[in-house]
C-alpha cells in the first residue's frame, strides 16, 4: 500500500475542528500544552479566542470542559491518550460520565505507533477504560476520511464521546463516493465466506492487506470496519459470524477490554463461534519506529495474515 495516500488521524482531528468551528460558534477546544502535537494548533490559529491552553494539567482541563458544557458550549478536550484517558480517568468518569455531559475527548498518540516515545506514552488501555464508563461513546477511526466524519458526528451528538487518534500516517481506505458514517454502525468493507476479520483503527488497513494475501491461497476473508466500539454494531458482526463460522479481531490496543472483548461479549450471548484476538497480548510496548513496532507485534498486514492462517488450521 506504498502508493496509497497516507494521513495521520491526529491531523484529521485538527482539520475537522477548524471546519466545525465555522459552523458551531459555541465549539471550544481545550489543550494541555500539546497543541502542536495534537494538531489543535490549527484551530487556535483560526479561532484564538475559542482555544484554551490549560497547561500540563489534564485533570483540571477535564473539569474546565465539564463546566463549559453546562454553559451551552461544546468543548473538545485534547491530549495524548495516555493522559486524556489515563491520567484524567477519575475526572472523566465523575465530572463528565456520571452527569452525562456534552464533552468530547480527542485523544491523540494512542497505541504503539507513538513509536520512539516508548511504553510510558503508548496507551494500549484507553479503549478498555473508556468502554467501562456508562454512557460513553468510544470511537477509533481507520483513516483521514473516517476521522473527520467521526469528529463531526461527535459534535452533533449530545453526550460524552471519546475519540482515539494516531500519531503515524495511515492509508486512506474510505475514499469512495458511497462512504457514509454513523455512530454505532460498522461496515463490511470486503465480503467473504471462510473467516471474519473485525478490525478498528489502523488495523482495518492491515486486515484488508491480510485478506488479499489469504485470497491468493483460496481463503475468503470478510473484513468489517468497526469505528464505533461503543455502542457496538452487534448485528453486522453476528450476521457475518453466521456466514463464516470463525471470527478474528484486530486492534492496536490490548486484547484485554478493547474491540476483541466487545466482540466476544456480543457473540457469546447471541451466536458463539471460535474467536481469536489480535492485538497487544498483555504486554507493554517499547521504544522503536512505528513501522518496526507494528511489524514486531504482528499488527501489520503480514502479521495479521499469518495469525489468521494459524487460527484457521
Amino acid at each position: 500500500m506504498a502508493d496509497v495516500k497516507k494521513v495521520a488521524t491526529r491531523e484529521s482531528y485538527g482539520n475537522a475542528l477548524v471546519e466545525l468551528g465555522a459552523e458551531y460558534p459555541n465549539l471550544v477546544v481545550l489543550d494541555a500544552d500539546l497543541a502542536a502535537a495534537t494538531k489543535t494548533g490549527v484551530f487556535k490559529k483560526a479561532y484564538p479566542d475559542r482555544h484554551i491552553d490549560c497547561g500540563i494539567a489534564e485533570c483540571n482541563m477535564t473539569g474546565i470542559a465539564a463546566g463549559l458544557s453546562t454553559m451551552g458550549k461544546i468543548p473538545f478536550v485534547s491530549s495524548f491518550a495516555m493522559f486524556a484517558a489515563g491520567r484524567a480517568f477519575e475526572q472523566v468518569r465523575n465530572s463528565i460520565g456520571y452527569p452525562h455531559l456534552n464533552v468530547k475527548i480527542g485523544a491523540t498518540h494512542a497505541g504503539i505507533t507513538v513509536g520512539e516515545d516508548g511504553a510510558s506514552h503508548q496507551c494500549n488501555e484507553d479503549i478498555a477504560l473508556m468502554r467501562s464508563i456508562p454512557g460513553m461513546v468510544v470511537m477509533c477511526p481507520a483513516d483521514d476520511i473516517e476521522a473527520r466524519a467521526a469528529v463531526r458526528a461527535a459534535a452533533e451528538y449530545v453526550g460524552p464521546v471519546y475519540m482515539r487518534f494516531g500519531r503515524a500516517a495511515c492509508p486512506v481506505i474510505n475514499d469512495r463516493p458511497d462512504y457514509k458514517f454513523e455512530i454505532g454502525k460498522g461496515t463490511v468493507v470486503r465480503e467473504g465466506s471462510d473467516v471474519t476479520i473485525v478490525a478498528t483503527g489502523i488495523c482495518v488497513g492491515s486486515a484488508l492487506e491480510a485478506a488479499d494475501k489469504l485470497a491468493e491461497e483460496g481463503i475468503s476473508a470478510e473484513v468489517i470496519n468497526i469505528c464505533t466500539i461503543k455502542p457496538l454494531d452487534e448485528e453486522v458482526i453476528i450476521n457475518s459470524a453466521k456466514k463464516t463460522g470463525k471470527v478474528v479481531t484486530a486492534e492496536e490496543h490490548s486484547v484485554i477490554g478493547g474491540l476483541g472483548s466487545a466482540v466476544c461479549d456480543a457473540l457469546c450471548k447471541a451466536y458463539p463461534v471460535p474467536v481469536m484476538k489480535i492485538g497487544m497480548q498483555d504486554v507493554f510496548g517499547e521504544s522503536g519506529s512505528a513501522a518496526a513496532l507494528i511489524e514486531k507485534y504482528k499488527l501489520d498486514g503480514k502479521g495479521v495474515y499469518e495469525q489468521v492462517k494459524d487460527f484457521l488450521k
